[in-house]
C-alpha cells in the first residue's frame, strides 16, 4: 500500500509507503562546493568518531568525491540513473517518476546492491578533470576540462528509501529532528536498506550481521558533548575549509528569514538538494559549482541549478548571504538565527542559540593583515616560502 504525499522540491505529490509526518524541526546540512579543498579532514574526523571499529573498515560514512569521475561505491549515481531513465521537468514541477514510483513488482524502491569490489577505491577518480587538457588551452569560466568536489553523507530524508524498503521496521526517522537511525535490535541485516538508498550511504557490518549509517553525531545535537552544550557534527566542525553549516531548518511552507537555512534553501533557493529527481526530499544542500556545465548542475541539482549558480556569483549584493557563508565554520554551536548589521566592508553578522543568547559574531569582510618583513619585537625576519 501507498500513500501519496506532497515533495515540495519536486513541486507535487508522489508516492511513497508512509503517510507524510515531518519532524518538529528538520536536521540540515548546507555544503558549498566552491570552497571545498578535498583535504579529506571532515572524512578522517568521521571514521575517526564512528567507524574506527572491526569489520567498519570500508564503512566511510563521510566521503568527498571528484566529479565527474570520483564514485563511492563505484557508479552509486549514474547506475540508478540509468535504471531510472531520461525524466523530465516542467520548470520547478517534476514530471518523470521517481525511484519509489519506479519501483518493480513486489519492490517498494527502484534500486540495486553494490558488490564488495564496488567499495575497494574510496578516492577513485580523485583530482581527475573531465577531458584531455589540449596544448594551449587557457583557464575560462566555466571551464573547459573541468572537476568539482562533492561533500557525500546520509541526507536524513524526510521519504527515506531505507526506511520505506526495511521489512523489519528497524530504521526510523525521530520525530524530534528528523534524524534518521537504524535500530541494532531490530536490524536482522537483510540490506534491503543498502539496495534501497540511491546515495549508498548504509553499510553492511559482517562482524555484527547488521546494517550502519551516519547518526548525525546525535550525541552532540542533543547535547551530550564534553560542555553540555548543542555542536555541529564532526565532519562540520572538522571542515578546515569552513564550507559546511549543519543545524535546523523549517518546513517548506513556514521558512524564516533569520534562519540561516531557510534563508538559503527556501528563500534565496541557492543551496540545492542533491539530485531531487529520486524523490526522497534530502535534507543535505549543496551551493552548486560555479565552474561546471550548466547541463551538469542540472542533472545533479535540478532546476534551480543554473539561478543558484548566478546568485552565488554576485553575493557581493546580499549581505544576508555573505554574512551565512561567514558563519560557516566560525562556531562549533548549533546556530538557530542570524542577524547581520552594517556595510560588508565594516559590517558584522551575529548567530543566535535556540534561546536567542548570541553564540558568536564576526566580521562580514576577512581581515587583511599584512606582516612586516623584520619584526623589531623578536628580533627576527620573515620569509616568505609561497
Amino acid at each position: 500500500m501507498s500513500h501519496k504525499v506532497y515533495n515540495w522540491q519536486l513541486n507535487r505529490k508522489m508516492e511513497y509507503k508512509y503517510p507524510e509526518s515531518r519532524p518538529k524541526k528538520q536536521a540540515a546540512w548546507i555544503f558549498d562546493t566552491n570552497k571545498c579543498i578535498a583535504c579529506q579532514t571532515c572524512t578522517f574526523a568521521c571514521k575517526n568518531a564512528w567507524t574506527a571499529g572491526k569489520g567498519q573498515e570500508y564503512m566511510w560514512w563521510n566521503n568527498v568525491e571528484t566529479k565527474p569521475w570520483g564514485f563511492y561505491p563505484l557508479g552509486w549515481d549514474v547506475r540508478l540513473l540509468e535504471k531510472l531513465g531520461p525524466q523530465d521537468w516542467s520548470g520547478w514541477k517534476y514530471k518523470g517518476k521517481t525511484i519509489f514510483e519506479s519501483a518493480g513488482f513486489g519492490e517498494e524502491v527502484l534500486g540495486w546492491h553494490p558488490e564488495e569490489n564496488d567499495y575497494l577505491y574510496p578516492n577513485l577518480g580523485e583530482d581527475e578533470v573531465s577531458s584531455a587538457i589540449k596544448d594551449k588551452d587557457y583557464i575560462k569560466i566555466p571551464h573547459q576540462p573541468w572537476m568539482f568536489y562533492l561533500q557525500r553523507i546520509c541526507n536524513h530524508c524526510t521519504y527515506p528509501a531505507c526506511v520505506a524498503a526495511c521489512s523489519r521496521k528497524a530504521i526510523y526517522k525521530r520525530e524530534e529532528d528528523g534524524i534518521v537511525l537504524i535500530d541494532q535490535k531490530r536490524c536482522r541485516g537483510y540490506q534491503e536498506c543498502i539496495k534501497a538508498c540511491p546515495y549508498k550511504k548504509t553499510f553492511f557490518r559482517e562482524l555484527t550481521g547488521k546494517s550502519e549509517k551516519c547518526i548525525a553525531c546525535y550525541p552532540g545535537v542533543e547535547g551530550n558533548s564534553p560542555a553540555k552544550e548543542r555542536i555541529q557534527t564532526q565532519c562540520v566542525i572538522n571542515c578546515i575549509g569552513k564550507i559546511r553549516l549543519f543545524g535546523f531548518k523549517s518546513r517548506y511552507d513556514e521558512a524564516r528569514e533569520d534562519n540561516p537555512f531557510d534563508y538559503l534553501i527556501h528563500i534565496k533557493k541557492v543551496a540545492l538538494p542533491l539530485y531531487p529527481q529520486f524523490g526522497l526530499e534530502p535534507n543535505v544542500y549543496y551551493i552548486p559549482p560555479i565552474n561546471v556545465p550548466d547541463k551538469f548542475n542540472l542533472q545533479l541539482f535540478g532546476p534551480g541549478a543554473l539561478k543558484a549558480v548566478e546568485y552565488y556569483r554576485r553575493a557581493s549584493l546580499d549581505k544576508k548571504l555573505i554574512g551565512i557563508l561567514m558563519l560557516m565554520g566560525s562556531t562549533d554551536k548549533i546556530t538557530r538565527s542570524f542577524k547581520v548589521e552594517g556595510d560588508i566592508e565594516k559590517g558584522s553578522v551575529t548567530g543566535y542559540d535556540e534561546q536567542g543568547k548570541e553564540i558568536v559574531k564576526v566580521p562580514l569582510k576577512e581581515p587583511i593583515y599584512i606582516r612586516k618583513e623584520f619584526d623589531e619585537e623578536r628580533n627576527v625576519r620573515r620569509f616568505s616560502v609561497t
